[in-house]
């Protein structure tokens, strides 16, 4: 079972990636938070789910343990699959997915793409014990979401560094110490801001 891959990034999209591997490609299903956090090119090293069936072996890859772990908790729960897995992943920051499950917010969880209320209700029952090792209270902002702001830009780019797992706090700090113009693309902004919350 491989559990980690380190190699050239060969192909990348929102939804997979093909990881060059000593000229073996990977192709690797991926959560949108690994890939806003991903370079254009160059050699990353990523956490990979195997996921074995009757017909086929797909591989799952991931930045962080958490992103891989809490994975690995939902697709255990009985409708939940791969897919509806990463869908769930790329809708919600990984601290607030564990809060959200050990504080049995159902709410929060129906906010998630594919998911209802009594898909949410199962998550809980299954997963409320399990998801407190990922939990870390108050990791979550007390608002609802990433304040509005006027530039688009800006707005998308907490979004994404939220969704990556940063404080919103950090964010918007490494945010407020770049020049952004309203033209200025989302992928240079998020490159320049990641540097600052990498240091």
């Amino acid at each position: 079972m491989i559990a980690q891959l380190t190699g050239e990034l060969a192909q990348c999209s929102p939804e997979q990636i093909i990881l060059d591997v000593n000229g073996v490609g990977y192709r690797l299903q991926i959560p949108l938070s690994t890939f806003y956090a991903l370079p254009e090119s160059g050699k990353i090293q990523l956490r990979v789910h195997t996921h074995v069936k009757e017909d086929a072996i797909h591989l799952f890859g991931f930045l962080t343990e958490e992103e891989k772990g809490l994975f690995a908790l939902l697709i255990s729960v009985s409708g939940v699959g791969p897919k509806l897995a990463i869908t769930i992943l790329s809708h919600i920051p990984t601290d607030e997915l564990a809060l959200a499950l050990s504080q049995g917010d159902v709410v929060r969880l129906t906010a998630i793409p594919g998911i209802g209320k009594k898909s949410a209700e199962r998550l809980v029952l299954e997963l409320q014990d399990k998801a407190r090792r990922y939990a870390v209270e108050g990791t979550v902002s007390e608002s609802k979401g990433p304040q509005q702001t006027s530039d688009a830009s800006h707005q998308d780019a907490l979004s994404a560094l939220v969704n990556l797992g940063y404080k919103e706090t950090l964010a918007r700090k490494a945010l407020k110490n770049l020049k952004i113009s309203p033209d200025t693309p989302l992928e240079e902004i998020l490159k320049a801001a990641l540097k600052i919350l990498v240091k």
